[in-house]
């Protein structure tokens, strides 16, 4: 029994003497633990505070690039534009991509992309996905012209019969107009301007290769190859429409 006791009283030794010293420790030395947890409170607060500082000089340095770029920016980007480091340029970035919810795009020569979606991005979204406009026939219209050709040709041998007795000068010219008939004109209107989806239907080709060549210095050359009428368009970013340049005779 003494044994058996004795032991049970050192096993309660050697579990309650770390705890005793434990709160030796921390009774003797709570001060300074609160003074240290205290220093780095404010040493975070501080830093914080002058991260938040330093972005704001960056700030339009960071919404120009944005803009340039169509949403889209690089590491490398704002490091060459601000004079930054890289990993304060990728900080940076990750940063504002969590604040506005970017997408993380894959990385392009060892630098991380990121796609911030503004309103002009959003359009430029939408008229790719923008189904081709399917065009209604004008049935009505060419049932009404075919109708109205007799009319005009009964009008035009009318006239003749009707006339008093040509004279002379306007006989030869009547021949010269007969003999020698003028070639007809073929005049082309152009629409004044397109969508993207409308220009792809009318060169036979996807939206999306439109929006592929668009930014293109070949661009007119490009599309005049394949208007039917030859005529060369060029894109205009502020009205996300497509207006033609040059039109051929």
């Amino acid at each position: 029994m003494t044994v058996k006791s004795s032991d049970s009283a050192d096993s309660f030794l050697i579990l309650i003497l770390p705890v005793a010293l434990a709160i030796t420790f921390l009774f003797s030395t709570w001060r300074l633990l609160l003074a240290i947890a205290g220093f780095v409170a404010l040493l975070n607060i501080f830093q914080r505070y002058r991260w938040q500082k330093w972005s704001k000089t960056l700030n339009p340095t960071f919404h120009k690039l944005i803009q340039e770029n169509q949403g889209r920016i690089t590491t490398l980007d704002l490091a060459m534009r601000a004079n930054l480091s890289a990993a304060k340029a990728k900080r940076y970035l990750d940063y504002k991509a969590a604040e506005f919810g970017a997408r993380v795009l894959e990385p392009e020569n060892g630098s991380s992309g990121y796609f911030f979606v503004t309103a002009r991005t959003l359009g430029s979204i939408f008229d790719d996905s923008e189904p081709p406009l399917s065009l209604p026939e004008p049935e009505f219209e060419q049932k009404t012209l075919v109708e109205d050709l007799p009319a005009l040709e009964e009008n035009q041998v009318q006239e003749p019969e009707e006339n008093e007795v040509a004279t002379p000068e306007q006989t030869t010219i009547a021949e010269a107009e007969t003999s020698s008939p003028d070639t007809p004109t073929h005049v082309q209107v152009a629409p004044e301007s397109l969508l993207q989806s409308e220009l792809a239907k009318r060169l036979d080709v996807n939206s999306s290769t439109v929006y592929k060549h668009r930014s293109n210095p070949d661009f007119a050359e490009w599309s005049r190859s394949r208007d039917p009428e030859g005529i060369a368009w060029e894109y205009s970013s502020e009205e996300k429409r497509f207006f033609p340049i040059a039109v051929e005779q």
